[in-house]
């Protein structure tokens, strides 16, 4: 067990109010409104020369995507800003967030800031305010039976990442998906009445996938051969099974996970089937050889020591 999942569910124990859903989703819902809070760190979830404004764009993003695996409409964000003496950095970030903030109707209504040490990551996080537009989808919901489905693509911010890491900026629509990930927000409220499950795709798809079956006490199937990968993806990495595990597994996607077993209606994101939900726990995977064992490492995690 990581450090992260260890802590987590030492919160189980005190955390007993329904409207925080057993700290099985990344959502907490108080009636109509539908909470959450995300973290970005520097050299954890962005490098230590992403411009400041793609770092303002992505922490508002990543919360933004755990509102559209709910179908929420955002209503407002509070932001917590850990400050270094990088002053010229930080009008950067202000600025990268203000037109965040108007690109996605996302006004900032307070927060909090901190003084940080010399040598510390630059730390923020982000609180959205979200109000449900129909009904909120658990993760929890899936069944036997049910249809698998990604509404976007898989593996373009992690390779991304590493055209970063080794220094290169082409395909720059790969690097945008690493800097600058688009929140599916008009997808999940059209998909929100029609799924029995949804969740965004963060820390990699496999192991969202587990997390899911693991909330809804199923198995999941997935046929790797059927991952969507984006056509830039396919050019730089191939589509072999080893192309396809390294983008199942990569992060940062910002796609939604869901199960379905009706009719899906039109929307404006790329919608594929890639497995269906099983009796049993976890994750299977197959591809057009047969089974595919399952590699070491499902997706992210804070994987110290527990």
């Amino acid at each position: 067990m990581t450090m992260e999942s260890a802590f987590i569910d030492s919160l189980r124990q005190i955390v007993t109010e329904p409207m925080a859903r057993g700290l099985l989703d990344d959502v907490a819902v108080m009636g109509d409104l539908v909470l959450t809070h995300d973290m970005i760190v520097e050299g954890v979830h962005f490098l230590a020369g992403d411009p400041a404004e793609d770092v303002a764009w992505k922490l508002l993003a990543v919360n933004l995507s755990d509102l559209a695996a709910k179908g929420a409409v955002p209503v407002a964000a509070l932001l917590g800003a850990g400050l270094g003496g990088d002053k010229d950095w930080t009008a950067g970030f202000v600025q990268g967030l203000g037109l965040a903030c108007e690109h996605f109707a996302v006004p900032l209504i307070g927060g909090d800031t901190v003084r940080m040490p010399t040598s510390a990551p630059k730390t923020f996080g982000l609180t959205l305010i979200g109000k449900a537009s129909g009904p909120v989808p658990f993760r929890s919901g899936a069944r036997p039976g049910d249809g698998v489905y990604v509404a976007g693509t898989i593996g373009d911010a992690g390779l991304g990442l590493r055209l970063l890491q080794e220094g290169r900026t082409v395909p720059e629509a790969l690097v945008a998906a690493y800097r600058r990930p688009l929140p599916l927000l008009e997808t999940g409220r059209m998909l929100s009445g029609a799924v029995t499950a949804m969740m965004d795709v963060s820390d990699g798809l496999l192991i969202d996938a587990s997390r899911l079956a693991a909330a809804s006490g199923v198995a999941i199937m997935i046929d790797l051969d059927t991952v969507p990968m984006s056509a830039d993806a396919r050019a730089l990495a191939g589509a072999d099974r080893a192309a396809l595990l390294a983008a199942a597994t990569a992060g940062d996607d910002y796609a939604l996970l869901f199960t379905s077993t009706l009719p899906l209606p039109p929307g404006p994101s790329r919608i594929t089937r890639i497995g269906k939900v099983t009796r049993g726990e976890g994750i299977l995977l197959t591809d057009r050889d047969g089974d595919v064992p399952l590699p070491d490492r499902l997706g992210w995690e804070h994987d110290l020591p527990a």
